[in-house]
């Protein structure tokens, strides 16, 4: 099913027999006062043509054939086309898109093979706020990349190596709790690496012995590969708690150490290219010139000169690191699922490291043909505009956080419906605490910081997720009421769309179609929280003027249809976002 703007598209380009091989662009217009849609096809070509934009605009409109859909386009200001849709092609438009099962979101041109790095914990160490970005937009793209068609590998890249595992088995032979180990593996792997951490840092021994056993980790000790196996089952045992509770999957999870095998090569492999050369006993990369000094990732300006910022790939002492690392990995799945694109889903911190990672990776694999992206995200913040902390100043657990939201759910469900089961309360607020705090995260623009706020983000009322899933299920009661009148067993007439509030909302649903595609252009789920906000208050606003249950004929077919269609829009378009519509709050 072509989208709207697709359809106009199509119709300008036939119309544009004087500029072959253009390609126009259609817009909906965020002022309804200038109609529905919009393009600047005639501004565009009149600069590359050095012609009068609005005098060009009229010859397009003279050869343009869209009477079926639109009435006469509109030319405004400096050159704009506007299209106001005719409401038999509107209603005919809701038609197909009440049949389609994928609700007007058309099948991608390319169908392309996505991976996306997202999460990553690291092992023996509990998941905290700092995960919940990477983890939940890493849900949200998989899941769209998914719905539009293409095809996903979801890889979970987890830190199970490193000089850690070194105080961490010093601890686990000397100081280990075992009854603590049972109750919560992963508090008591924090406590003795906190433990040893700390002495080390003041007795050259402990740091010794640390080093020491990292060594026999290293070299395949059998006693300490089964005691760090055991720390990954523990580990992962919680992981998957957590991501189980918030409906999360990957189809891969693989450890830094499952590339361990692959580190030298690349080393050796870059060294004997020219891409990697020594530097005071290190390997390392940098800059080939090649290009402007200021998109140089291995070039930084002090003092008015441009000096070098290498990347290290192999320390003096031997050892590799995680630019080596992600280098395997991307080798790795190239080999593997020879991807379209790759995808990494990490906080901003980290943009200078795959600046230089993707980098040296198109100067090491120069035939590779794939996209590779940093999806890179702000911080959050607590209500004092700094980082969200504990009370006492700590890092707030994951499972900590979740627990939180459902309680606070919990007590706001329970206010508003005191008679309802318990567990049926507590299933509500499940679904509403978890979705809200989903939907704060995925609501702002990714590469912004936000402010973590319980009174904002379990809100009834504005941009929510409460009130979204609150629309959905009035829309599902109305359903409810219509079986128990009969209205929905009676024979219905034809879809007629006559009033103001149901022609704004059968426009808004036919956007859906073209939302989702965009999504995916800079990796941003923000576009669908607006877009499913907008398409909630828009239906609000046709309930309170069109009434559905005590209307007849045609009027009521119709308008039973653009309720069966929100809220199949708003359902799915929360779960592309990783969140759930309950049919009863």
């Amino acid at each position: 099913m072509q989208t709207i703007p697709t359809l106009l598209e199509s119709r300008l380009r036939a119309a544009l027999t004087d500029f072959p091989g253009a390609e126009p662009k259609v817009a909906a217009v965020n002022d309804a006062r200038f109609g529905d849609y919009q393009t600047n096809a005639a501004m565009v070509l009149a600069k590359q043509a050095r012609a009068n934009p609005r005098q060009l605009a009229q010859q397009i409109i003279d050869k343009l054939d869209v009477a079926d859909l639109c009435v006469p386009p509109e030319i405004a200001g400096a050159g704009f086309i506007n299209f106001r849709l005719r409401p038999e092609a509107l209603a005919a438009r809701f038609v197909e898109l009440a049949r389609d099962e994928r609700l007007g979101v058309p099948v991608p041109a390319k169908v392309k093979s996505i991976v996306i790095d997202f999460s990553g914990p690291n092992i023996a160490k509990p998941m905290h706020v700092g995960h919940i970005r990477s983890t939940i937009l890493g849900d949200s793209l998989a899941r769209i990349a998914e719905f539009l068609g293409h095809r996903v590998v979801r890889d979970n890249h987890i830190g199970d190596w490193g000089t850690q595992f070194g105080m961490l088995l010093v601890g686990w032979k000397t100081i280990l709790d075992r009854e603590a180990l049972a109750r919560d593996p992963i508090a008591e792997m924090e406590r003795i690496y906190k433990d040893v951490n700390a002495r080390q840092q003041a007795d050259e021994s402990v740091r010794e012995a640390a080093r020491a056993e990292l060594v026999k980790l290293q070299a395949g000790d059998e006693e300490n590969l089964a005691i760090w196996r055991e720390m990954i089952r523990l580990s992962q045992a919680q992981f998957e708690a957590i991501y189980g509770r918030l409906g999360i999957r990957f189809d891969v999870t693989l450890g830094e150490s499952f590339y361990n095998p692959w580190l030298r090569e690349v080393v050796t492999d870059l060294a004997a290219r020219g891409i990697a050369r020594e530097s005071e006993g290190a390997m390392c990369v940098f800059s080939d010139r090649s290009g402007p000094e200021k998109d140089d990732p291995f070039l930084i300006s002090r003092d008015g000169q441009w000096v070098d910022i290498p990347a290290l790939v192999q320390k003096a002492d031997g050892a590799a690191n995680y630019t080596t690392t992600d280098l395997a990995t991307l080798a790795h799945r190239l080999r593997e699922w020879t991807p379209d694109e790759i995808v990494y889903v990490t906080d901003g911190r980290q943009q200078h490291h795959f600046r230089q990672v993707f980098a040296i990776f198109r100067r090491w694999k120069s035939d590779a043909d794939v996209k590779l992206a940093h999806v890179w995200f702000g911080s959050i913040l607590g209500e004092d505009g700094k980082p969200f902390k504990t009370r006492s100043g700590d890092t707030v657990k994951l499972a900590d956080l979740l627990d939180e939201a459902e309680e606070r759910a919990f007590a706001l469900v329970s206010e508003k419906n005191p008679t309802l089961d318990e567990r049926d309360r507590r299933e509500i607020a499940r679904v509403v605490g978890l979705g809200a705090v989903k939907y704060a995260d995925l609501l702002p623009n990714r590469q912004s910081d936000y402010v973590f706020s319980w009174e904002k983000m379990l809100s009834f009322q504005g941009n929510t997720a409460p009130y979204l899933q609150y629309s959905y299920v009035r829309i599902r009661s109305i359903f409810r009421k219509a079986a128990e009148q009969g209205a929905g067993s009676r024979e219905q007439g034809a879809i007629v769309l006559e009033a103001l509030a149901e022609l704004a909302l059968a426009k808004k649903l036919a956007q859906f179609g073209e939302v989702v595609p965009q999504i995916l252009d800079d990796y941003r789920p923000n576009l669908l929280a607006n877009y499913l906000y907008e398409l909630a208050a828009t239906f609000h606003s046709f309930f309170e003027s069109c009434p559905v249950l005590k209307s007849e004929g045609a009027t009521q077919a119709t308008r039973l249809a653009l309720c069966n269609v929100s809220a199949r829009v708003l359902a799915k378009g929360l779960a592309l976002l990783g969140i759930e519509a309950p049919e009863r709050m």
